[in-house]
């Protein structure tokens, strides 16, 4: 067949059809549209781009200056399927933002070379035609689409990557130790404006609240250290807390050169989110008679007493424990953060008694209406004296109760099982247990001797079996004991307060601030976290940094670098730090050493009729009646 004579018969003028190359065009752009909608060769191609992509990511001309905090990714590329998700959200950020472009696309020959063992039958000048339209359908249909789907599909892997390291992170940070109902003075450090302190009772009620300074600059030191004692004395403070923020150094310093007379704890606090909190309905609604800087401090000092109960009341993202938390799926975000925090309260369970509404929207069975309806029963008829009276309440009908009951403690109760996990449908088998043995039930509670005379096999029912028994006991034991670590005070090395203190080499004290795909920031006292690189975290091969750090860990770190220009420190966990590093056969997936994808072979392009050839049949669809 004559392409050129066969396509002759489609010109026509009046269908816009001008000459022979416009026929063969539409011919051409039809095949192209075939080959973009046949579902064999795009399964094809997916499994190349999945394989074989890489990410390039280039510098948009005449950004380079302003968007030199992505100078990493100016001239970047790598496999696709290998970046890390931080170096994926990074890099979509920097795009957003309009410093960077970047693709995730195959060889581009590659790509061709199997749309056209897919397509071209023959060696003439049809299949030449064919061929042309298989690389227009690349580059202008298949090409973009296929990008389109890598983006999303690379898009959500890095999301969930990093929504499970902010989740990991998060549950670290809410279960971190508690200080417990002690007298707290709390402090917001401040240059310019002074420090705000705060007095608060052991159940964190703000008691007293003043103005400090005892920055030098001031020169009202010895004021501020007489305000600091007459507190401390007049509230019987047990422990100051002092946020992390500017000038916190300083504060810290000063009030552990106060003589008290008696020991007094000072302790650093992260104060990360403290002014989100400050600004909130939630402290406005607590506080309405107080500004911010007040608020601020108070949620410095309650921290100290019970992260659990204070960081409840932040916006998770605020408190910067995550990697990109703003860039990712924020609905999946909040889905799982939520799930954390309610799995966190229910583990520790919440005093009914103290607990604020927003605490208690946490619990299981207990919505945000139903926490507001606790403490407005609270309100009105004072403390719960047990956990029956929770009927009371408006709402709280039998399922919830089952729910929510075993969650909710109540300390001092006339039934000490109140205070514990053990769930009031099973009080009656605890009291069944101490009739046979003749005791109370306090007595069985605090006497391990009288809980290893009970045979727990006599006690299984058709509703209660070995298990719940097994917890029963276990909760007996333990009843009410918080699970969280015991709080271990904690003092960053004296003398280093700022980033220009710091000398490569020295080997000081750190808390983990968050930890990341590629490493962890550790605070080391000087107002600027620290980086220690995935690399640097141990003398072994590191796949997890989870796998050896946490939120809230002390650690050692040794200064490996420090520019102070950039704001940015490198530090070291290894005993050998920098040194070249054996990398850990263990550590290497099989994927790492074998070369990634597999051959493709050509299938059936279509349903088409034996005798047919695509082109020829293009030429018909045009639909443009012969001459």
């Amino acid at each position: 067949m004559d392409i050129e004579t066969e396509a002759m018969s489609f010109v026509n003028p009046e269908k816009g059809v001008e000459a022979v190359e416009d026929a063969l065009a539409g011919a051409r752009d039809i095949i192209a549209e075939w080959i973009n909608e046949d579902g064999n060769l795009r399964a094809e191609l997916r499994e190349l781009f999945a394989g074989k992509a890489t990410v390039k990511s280039r510098v948009v001309k005449g950004k380079e200056e302003e968007g030199i905090k992505y100078k990493d990714y100016y001239e970047w590329e790598e496999h696709a399927a290998k970046a890390p998700s931080h170096r994926i959200l990074a890099i979509r950020r920097g795009a957003e933002e309009g410093y960077l472009t970047f693709h995730i696309l195959p060889d581009g020959e590659g790509a061709l070379s199997l749309i056209e063992r897919h397509c071209v039958r023959n060696n003439n000048p049809a299949a030449e035609q064919v061929r042309l339209s298989a690389r227009d359908s690349y580059k202008r249909l298949l090409s973009p689409s296929m990008e389109t789907e890598m983006r999303v599909h690379y898009k959500k892997r890095a999301d969930d990557e990093a929504i499970k390291v902010f989740a990991e992170n998060m549950r670290e940070l809410l279960l971190a130790s508690p200080l417990g109902q002690k007298a707290v003075l709390g402090i917001d450090p401040g240059y310019r404006t002074g420090c705000k302190v705060v007095c608060l009772d052991p159940q964190g009620k703000l008691l007293h609240n003043e103005t400090i300074f005892p920055i030098e600059q001031f020169h009202r030191k010895e004021e501020a250290i007489k305000i600091v004692k007459k507190l401390v004395e007049v509230h019987r403070i047990e422990a100051i807390a002092v946020g992390n923020g500017t000038g916190g150094r300083e504060t810290e310093a000063f009030c552990k050169g106060i003589d008290f007379g008696r020991p007094v704890t000072v302790v650093m606090v992260n104060e990360s989110g403290a002014s989100v909190y400050s600004a909130s309905n939630v402290a406005r609604e607590e506080f309405p008679a107080h500004d911010v800087t007040v608020r601020g401090a108070v949620s410095i000092g309650r921290r100290l007493m019970d992260p659990l109960a204070e960081l409840v009341k932040i916006d998770p993202k605020s408190i910067g424990v995550g990697q990109y938390q703003h860039d990712v799926d924020q609905k999946a975000l909040k889905t799982s953060l939520d799930d954390v925090v309610s799995s966190c309260v229910n583990a520790v369970g919440v005093e009914i008694n103290t607990a604020s509404k927003e605490l208690l929207k946490y619990v299981s069975g207990l919505s945000e209406r139903l926490a507001g309806n606790v403490i407005k029963y609270r309100n009105e008829h004072g403390a719960f004296p047990s956990r029956n009276d929770l009927m009371g309440i408006s709402g709280m009908g039998p399922k919830t109760f089952q729910q929510a009951a075993g969650f909710l403690r109540i300390c001092g109760a006339e039934n000490p099982l109140d205070a514990s996990a053990v769930h009031p449908e099973s009080y009656g088998i605890v009291e069944t247990m101490a009739g046979d043995l003749g005791c109370t039930v306090a007595d069985l509670m605090s006497n391990a001797d009288t809980r290893r005379k009970i045979t727990l096999q006599n006690y299984i029912t058709d509703t209660v079996g070995l298990p719940t028994l097994t917890d029963i006991m276990e909760e007996l034991a333990k009843p009410g004991r918080d699970p969280r670590r015991h709080f271990e005070s904690f003092s960053f090395t004296e003398g280093v307060n700022a980033i220009t203190d710091l000398e490569v080499g020295m080997k000081i004290p750190g808390v983990v601030t968050n930890v990341t795909a590629f490493g962890t920031f550790v605070d080391i006292g000087v107002h600027q976290d620290g980086l220690v690189h995935l690399s640097e975290m141990a003398d072994r091969f590191v796949k997890n940094p989870h796998d050896v750090v946490k939120v809230n860990q002390k650690v050692t770190v040794t200064v490996l670098a420090v520019d102070e220009q950039r704001k940015r420190i490198a530090l070291s966990m290894r005993e050998t730090p920098g040194e070249p590093r054996r990398r850990d056969p263990e550590g290497v997936s099989k994927g790492e050493r074998k070369q990634e994808g597999k051959d493709t072979k050509p299938k059936p392009w279509g349903k088409r009729e034996e005798s047919a050839n695509p082109f020829a049949k293009a030429l018909k669809d045009l639909k443009i009646p012969r001459h």
